[in-house]
């Protein structure tokens, strides 16, 4: 009998200005590199839909985008606050609790580490520069390319992000203007930037739960822990069934 590789969920990106969704090719790439097989999802979809789609799915990726509405987690909106997509608030805050009904195991990436921290309780800065003071600040928003690491990230020991990564510090990309700022309750931070940011948040008590700020997918090629983490991910989607 053939092995049948995990299904993964992927949320769409959302282009604000033509109101269309989309997917970068990098997270198809790394995704199927890993042995899984992508698949994006629409944005409109009911309960149901959602339900189904839990007990269909083996794992879910959130994907970076843009900013969430700061209504999801009680703020009014910051002047510096970015636009945001409604639909897609509702369709990934929604998977994220049938999913982890179904305890199936969920990646989030940029976007995707906000929205899983918001989901669970917590909440995100709205705009880093005007909302954080640092003697030397890092470069959230890189000048650089993608595929080229600017700030480091300080790993905590005895974290699922330790065991992956096999270091104590990674070099990672970054392409972001909001951060994970007050965790929820039952996640940890397992990485941060030098100027205090989390840049990686993890539920020690969940099958497969953890999310990044940094964009592995335009790294996994060239850095073993960033291939590392969508192998974990994929593995522990496979074991989900």
């Amino acid at each position: 009998m053939t092995h049948k590789k995990p299904l993964i969920a992927l949320t769409p990106y959302f282009n604000t200005e033509r109101n269309e969704p989309y997917m970068r090719p990098a997270f198809l790439k790394a995704v199927q590199a890993a042995g899984g097989i992508p698949v994006i999802l629409p944005l409109d979809l009911t309960e149901e839909d959602l339900s189904q789609l839990a007990d269909t799915f083996d794992g879910l990726l959130l994907t970076g985008g843009p900013d969430v509405h700061p209504f999801f987690f009680g703020e009014e909106t910051q002047p510096n606050c970015g636009n945001v997509c409604l639909r897609r608030d509702h369709l990934e805050l929604s998977l994220i609790k049938q999913m982890m009904d179904a305890q199936k195991p969920i990646l989030g990436v940029c976007r995707g580490v906000q929205v899983l921290n918001i989901s669970l309780g917590g909440d995100i800065y709205q705009d880093i520069p005007s909302q954080i003071s640092s003697d030397f600040p890092i470069s959230h928003a890189q000048p650089f390319y993608y595929d080229i690491p600017s700030h480091t990230v300080k790993i905590l020991q005895g974290t699922r992000l330790a065991q992956l990564a096999q270091c104590d510090t990674l070099k990672v990309n970054s392409v972001h203007h909001q951060a994970v700022r007050r965790l929820a309750p039952g996640l940890t931070a397992s990485g941060y930037a030098p100027d205090g940011l989390i840049e990686c948040i993890e539920k020690p008590d969940y099958p497969y739960l953890i999310g990044v700020q940094w964009h592995p997918e335009y790294l996994w090629e060239n850095d073993a822990a960033a291939f590392q983490l969508f192998s974990s991910f994929v593995e522990a989607c496979c074991q989900s069934r």
